[in-house]
């Protein structure tokens, strides 16, 4: 146990001990998105309390444990992840109709959104028992805290949650074209750093939309930058570092008054049917305003996409 964390697990029983903790229940447990101090009391004492651990990776959690001081033998943590989620599921379920007390707990962060957790919460629920979330860190609301990119009423009230957009390039194109690019909202975006390149290039449609960037959250690095959309894949490439970390990447709510990037790139799919490629792009940029080098580039990852053609 880090001695930092020494005085922790007893404010832990001090702040937490005299709630009550029903066995029988899974507790949805958020733990630390990077920095380990943003663990709660509440995750704390509950964690010690729990009879087993549910847990996307064992070898990572039982390291987390032991930092503060938790001590939880290998049987007493549950593999639960992407891949076995809905067999494990039925394990824990057992468990609680024994009366234990299951901690759920992803690798960071809050379980069920983009992490797995949610099959399991429905298998429970689904048996007639009971699930507790306990509330903690989110890279989603980390990121949305700082960016300035949720607005209140009209149309471009809130946010949206999208995740992670699909891996292909050309299914990703679609997705951006068709239905995130013409959502007036705040929408939130996850991507690993092997493909932030990628997702910059097809965000670069997008023009002028300010889109944040958040990579390594609570961590020593931690990087929050909001840029034009278009400008995205530059700064990346401007050094190295930039690319490193899981990222958070808002698209801030979409002014009225500019060009959302679907119509842009629906007049060029028109014009692509009928007129050469750079032609298209031409008078695609002329109808519309959007950039001409971003249209260009669309289009010729459009042609390097299409079928029997290599991802």
């Amino acid at each position: 146990m880090s001695a930092s964390f020494a005085s922790a697990l007893g404010a832990a029983r001090d702040a937490a001990a005299s709630q009550h903790y029903p066995g029988g229940t899974l507790y949805v447990v958020a733990t630390p998105i990077g920095n380990l101090a943003d663990i709660t009391l509440r995750a704390l004492h509950v964690l010690q309390l729990a009879d087993a651990v549910a847990c996307e990776d064992t070898r990572h959690t039982q390291s987390l444990l032991r930092a503060y001081g938790v001590d939880k033998t290998p049987a007493q943590l549950l593999a639960v992840h992407q891949h076995n989620e809905a067999e494990a599921a039925q394990a824990v379920v057992a468990q609680l109709h024994q009366g234990l007390r299951v901690a759920y707990v992803s690798d960071a962060g809050t379980p069920g959104v983009s992490d797995p957790g949610a099959r399991l919460v429905a298998a429970v629920q689904a048996a007639g028992l009971r699930a507790m979330p306990l509330p903690g860190a989110s890279s989603v609301t980390t990121a949305l805290s700082v960016a300035g990119a949720v607005s209140h009423g009209g149309e471009t009230g809130g946010f949206v949650f999208a995740g992670f957009l699909p891996t292909k390039s050309a299914e990703r194109a679609t997705a951006i074209e068709q239905h995130w690019a013409r959502e007036p909202r705040c929408v939130v975006l996850l991507e690993a750093p092997h493909r932030i390149q990628d997702l910059a290039r097809a965000l670069a449609v997008l023009g002028e939309r300010p889109v944040t960037l958040a990579r390594e959250l609570t961590k020593q690095f931690e990087e929050v930058t909001t840029l034009p959309a278009r400008d995205l894949a530059a700064w990346l490439d401007a050094a190295p570092q930039r690319s490193r970390g899981e990222f958070v990447v808002l698209l801030h709510p979409l002014a009225r008054t500019d060009d959302d990037g679907g119509d842009s790139l629906r007049v060029l799919r028109l014009l692509l049917q009928e007129l050469p490629l750079k032609t298209a792009v031409r008078i695609a940029a002329e109808i519309t305003g959007a950039s001409r080098n971003v249209l260009y580039d669309t289009a010729l990852q459009w042609k390097r996409d299409a079928p029997g053609d290599a991802d």
